[in-house]
């Protein structure tokens, strides 16, 4: 369900935020502050590649008298689809799955490096600023940041859809974790998998019924389907799919602070769902 006005929110979780450990712009004790604030029950917080914020959250999760569920967004591939699986409660200390965030993050740094000497040649860009505003796992959004405080692009939107497009010169691909792969790396430390934003606006197609469930096979759980990016036409035979193939439907709003119009709460998952995912993690708080 996605909420008409935020300020009418109450109850349930917002199950996909990002903080500054990664690519939003709010910490994660604000988060936890804000979710309190519009009456939400409790969030996840799902920062890219990283467990990072997760210690923040939770102690200002107690402190806000709200719950906090631990999470990641995993950066996947489904052949030549760009995919980011969420993961809910696993073991961050899980041997393979510590070595793979870590693969994917040095591969982001790496990536954004080489990005900025690019445009480095044609804009004023200077790679230690843009390294120390990022104060986390850096990438592409601090790229943006840095033209829009540099007062080349108005937002962060902008700049993805011309300079930092895929279809630019300036734009190279990102390493990623095949989605099935990532998916049993999930479950075997202890985690549960969810396709995030399979109907995105960004996307050529949204996720096909054959795509699920050949994800589904591998041990996908849910898919996120009440997501403020999905395209309303795409959702109802994703969502005839989902119930097929026995997928719970999660929504979350992908909430960046002011490094996207996502709006805190805007789609959330209720309680019982919620109930269901830490019933079967590693880490359920």
């Amino acid at each position: 369900m996605c909420a008409a006005d935020v300020r009418e929110i109450r109850g349930g979780f917002d199950l996909h935020t990002h903080s500054v450990c990664s690519d939003g712009t709010t910490a994660p004790a604000d988060i936890a502050r804000e979710v309190a604030s519009i009456g939400l029950r409790g969030f996840s917080l799902t920062d890219h590649d990283t467990v990072a914020g997760w210690d923040e959250a939770r102690t200002a999760a107690g402190l806000a008298r709200v719950e906090f569920l631990p999470g990641i967004e995993l950066t996947t591939h489904t052949g030549d689809r760009s995919a980011h699986l969420l993961a809910y409660g696993p073991d961050p200390a899980h041997p393979a799955l510590a070595a793979e965030l870590s693969l994917l993050r040095d591969s982001r740094g790496t990536r954004a490096r080489a990005m900025a000497d690019r445009l480095a040649k044609d804009f004023d860009l200077d790679w230690d600023d843009v390294f120390a505003r990022a104060g986390g796992s850096v990438g592409r959004p601090h790229l943006a940041d840095a033209l829009v405080s540099a007062g080349y692009l108005p937002n962060r939107s902008e700049a993805f859809a011309t300079i930092l497009s895929p279809r630019g010169a300036y734009y190279l691909p990102i390493y990623a974790l095949d989605t099935i792969t990532a998916i049993g790396l999930v479950r075997e430390a202890g985690g549960i998998p969810v396709l995030a934003h399979p109907a995105a606006e960004r996307q050529r197609s949204p996720f096909s019924a054959a795509e699920l469930a050949a994800l589904a096979a591998a041990g996908l759980w849910g898919v996120e389907l009440d997501h403020p990016e999905n395209r309303a036409e795409w959702i109802p035979e994703l969502r005839a799919a989902a119930r097929h193939l026995g997928l719970e439907v999660t929504g979350a709003s992908d909430y960046h602070g002011a490094g996207k119009p996502n709006r805190l709460g805007e789609c959330r998952s209720d309680v019982d769902l919620v109930a269901r995912i830490r019933a079967e993690v590693a880490t359920p708080n």
